[in-house]
């Protein structure tokens, strides 16, 4: 298994990174240059040369003390400006129920529940209703008695390829979640990122517990459902690995579809993929569009052919990288 960050801060906090290391680094250049610069030689022997020295001393000591009495810098922009910025442009205030789900709390469903059971309160006042708007970084949230933090959490987007054996929900005991193969992520998650609170992660659509491959985690409800939700238009290509040859006819039946929950479904691509010395049995390239549940399964069973694997390899533009242990011969 491995996992890479996608990303997982603001574009301005990285403007602002990369301005401090080119700030630092041409500081540390200044300084090796005037060390490096050959040391100016003076003879005090010589009158003229102590009153140089003298006069440089004195002003100096005459630029030390203008400048202990020179007044502090005024600030840039007003406090009015400030005020009007950060309510023009800053953070809208946001759902409750939204804003404990992005703080990690719980889902949303559960921080929705949590909030009907009256276990949340806001600015000291028991809180029933999840549509309430708050702001994070100004009202004070207690759920169940804990401090819930003014910051929320960084945006973070991982891609995992997913080992077989592993679910993408954690309400089945007799499976491992594959968020448990970030446990070892979180756990260093305040050393590493001292200061930011720790997200909750979840998977982005789900792959069954046999199919392998690319699936994304994050703590991004509303980036989650926008790559979900079949109006994104958002293919998905997979890789079918099938016991037996295939045939012009199996690939005729597949690209003709099949019917799930009663709803027709053609996949967009269908491609039989050239045979690999090291590869004893078929495979098959597969693009769907919707990725209904099992639908690929369900394409190839209609065609009479039994799927030994199975492996999505691409959402959209988005393919698994060979840094994920993964390269199509």
């Amino acid at each position: 298994m491995a996992a890479i960050a996608l990303s997982s801060t603001s574009s301005s906090l990285a403007n602002t990174t990369s301005l401090l290391t080119r700030l630092s680094f041409l500081s540390s250049v200044h300084h090796l240059a005037l060390t490096l610069s050959p040391p100016l030689r003076i003879s005090l022997n010589s009158p003229a040369n102590a009153r140089a020295i003298r006069a440089v001393t004195n002003s100096a000591t005459k630029n030390a003390a203008a400048a202990e009495k020179k007044p502090p810098a005024q600030p840039r922009y007003s406090k009015a400006a400030r005020r009007y910025f950060n309510d023009t442009f800053g953070e809208k205030p946001q759902r409750l129920a939204k804003v404990l789900a992005a703080a990690g709390v719980a889902s949303r469903r559960s921080s929705e529940e949590l909030i009907f059971q009256g276990k949340v309160t806001v600015n000291g006042s028991v809180c029933e209703t999840p549509q309430t708007k708050v702001d994070p970084a100004k009202d004070v949230i207690y759920v169940k008695g804990r401090r819930l933090p003014r910051k929320l959490p960084a945006k973070v987007y991982l891609a995992l390829n997913k080992p077989k054996g592993y679910i993408c929900s954690s309400g089945e005991k007799e499976f491992k979640s594959v968020l448990c193969l970030f446990d070892d992520f979180l756990k260093d998650w305040n050393k590493n990122y001292p200061g930011q609170p720790k997200p909750r992660l979840f998977t982005v659509g789900r792959l069954d517990v046999a199919t392998t491959g690319l699936i994304i985690v994050t703590n991004d409800g509303e980036f989650a459902q926008r790559v979900s939700h079949p109006s994104s238009n958002l293919t998905k290509e997979y890789i079918a690995t099938v016991n037996g040859e295939v045939h012009k006819r199996h690939l005729v039946a597949i690209n003709k579809g099949t019917t799930i929950d009663g709803v027709h479904c053609v996949p967009e691509y269908v491609e039989l993929l050239p045979r690999q010395p090291e590869i004893p049995r078929a495979r098959l390239r597969i693009v769907v569009n919707e990725g209904r549940n099992h639908e690929v399964r369900e394409l190839v069973r209609n065609a009479e052919l039994e799927i030994h694997s199975l492996k999505r390899i691409r959402i959209g533009d988005f393919k698994l990288s060979p840094d994920l242990g993964f390269e199509l011969s």
